[in-house]
């Protein structure tokens, strides 16, 4: 391999994985396997000159790990990790955690992670949150015809009730979204769901086998919900929230 040229490193998987020719990773590379023992690391050739860090550079990392996590158990790298060659990833990778990786591989055997994000349907959450708590109508009522700078303290206090009244919903919603797929999770994580009106993100490791149930599930919490939430299942994707943080001690940029 040139001297201006390293390894991209994407995930490890089990030694048997056969890689599809046609999978590509960062830049359109090819993607293979390096292997050592019972493991597998999947790579690409990265050109040194190249930059590395864009969002296409982010999302074909995560296509690559999420379309292998659909197919077998993958543990993804942290995205930027860079060796030096296929000699590096099998001595300061896949050699020195080999039993660590492995044991880590099994546990994640027909399993992938999914996400469950909801999003609150904004006039309603609004109308709901100022039906629950008569200060903030109160509040609304006395500063409608005031000038701004007049009302200041009045608007402040108003965005914080209805900030508060949000979060409270917020955090009863994540709960209610985990409970829904608790029972066919192995493993549940809760996360700050993005945006102003972002109601739950629920991560979640589930078997394969079981993703027409967790369909089931989350088809039948949006009916539930239809007018407040707006429900979305994502996955199968690699776990990401279920394994530790992997990244070799090497060259990497990041995002």
């Amino acid at each position: 391999m040139a001297a201006d040229s390293a390894v991209y490193v994407y995930g490890i998987v089990p030694a048997a994985i056969e890689t599809d020719p046609q999978a590509t990773g960062i830049g359109g590379a090819t993607v293979t396997a390096v292997r050592h023992g019972e493991l597998a690391a999947l790579i690409s050739e990265l050109d040194l000159d190249r930059p590395l860090g864009t969002p296409d550079d982010l999302l074909a990392h995560e296509a690559l790990l999420d379309e292998t996590a659909a197919v077998v158990p993958v543990l993804p790298v942290r995205f930027g990790a860079v060796l030096a060659n296929r000699t590096a990833v099998v001595d300061e990778l896949l050699a020195t955690h080999h039993d660590d990786f492995l044991a880590a591989l099994a546990g994640l055997e027909g399993k992938a992670q999914y996400v469950i994000s909801a999003r609150y349907v904004a006039d309603a959450v609004l109308r709901e949150v100022l039906a629950a708590d008569p200060r903030i109508d109160q509040l609304r009522a006395a500063i409608r015809d005031r000038p701004t700078e007049a009302a200041r303290d009045e608007r402040i206090a108003l965005g914080r009730l209805v900030q508060g009244a949000l979060d409270a919903r917020r955090a009863a919603d994540t709960r209610a979204v985990a409970d829904a797929v608790a029972p066919i999770a192995t493993g549940v994580v809760t996360r700050e769901p993005p945006g102003e009106y972002g109601a739950a993100d629920v991560a979640i490791l589930a078997d394969l086998a079981r993703e027409d149930d967790l369909e089931r599930a989350v088809a039948g919490l949006a009916e539930r919900r239809a007018g407040q939430l707006e429900v979305r299942l994502l996955g199968p994707l690699a776990p990401y929230e279920f394994v530790a943080d992997l990244r070799p001690e090497a060259r990497t940029w990041d995002s």
